[in-house]
């Protein structure tokens, strides 16, 4: 690996990656409740403070939703990577945390196709999987990911990157 290897180059290498993970390490697909909020296709709002959760496994979602909550951070949950991008492409969300390794639709293409609907979205980026850090870490943040965190992470560092994003989406 040089630095002159594309984005997209370092995409197509994490999906790879992905589809050769032994089946028992595979993330599972859980499906979490829909956003109740709908607003019209035609006109997108901006919602300047929701964060927006995008994982696979349900207990961190539902971790990081107490986090937030605990600090008063509205956050969004969703476990499929489609229904996220539909919602971010009506409700264009300050700050979107997603999770690199998922069955569905791996995070560096969810990060890709959320920069064209929502180019002001800020991204933060974790994985639990050391395997591919350093590539993983390096595709996310040349993607434009403000941060990228390893699970498991500090609470208080991840407040601080989110509070971060916040600021700067504004």
């Amino acid at each position: 690996m040089n630095e002159s290897t594309s984005v997209a180059e370092l995409l197509r290498l994490v999906q790879r990656a992905c589809l050769t993970l032994p089946a028992r390490l595979r993330p599972r697909s859980h499906s979490v409740r829909q956003p109740s909020t709908v607003v019209s296709p035609a006109v997108p709002s901006s919602n300047a403070s929701v964060i927006c959760l995008l994982d696979d496994d349900p207990s961190v979602l539902k971790g990081l939703g107490r986090l937030f909550s605990s600090v008063d951070l509205h956050a969004e949950k969703f476990s499929d990577p489609e229904e996220f991008l539909l919602y971010a492409r009506t409700h264009r969300p300050a700050v979107a945390l997603l999770d690199v390794f998922m069955p569905l639709m791996n995070g560096l293409k969810v990060q890709s196709q959320l920069r064209k609907i929502s180019p002001s979205t800020r991204v933060i980026m974790f994985t639990g999987k050391v395997t591919y850090n350093a590539l993983v870490r390096s595709a996310a943040l040349n993607g434009g990911a403000s941060a990228f965190f390893s699970k498991p992470f500090d609470d208080e560092e991840l407040l601080t990157a989110v509070r971060l994003a916040l600021t700067s989406a504004k």
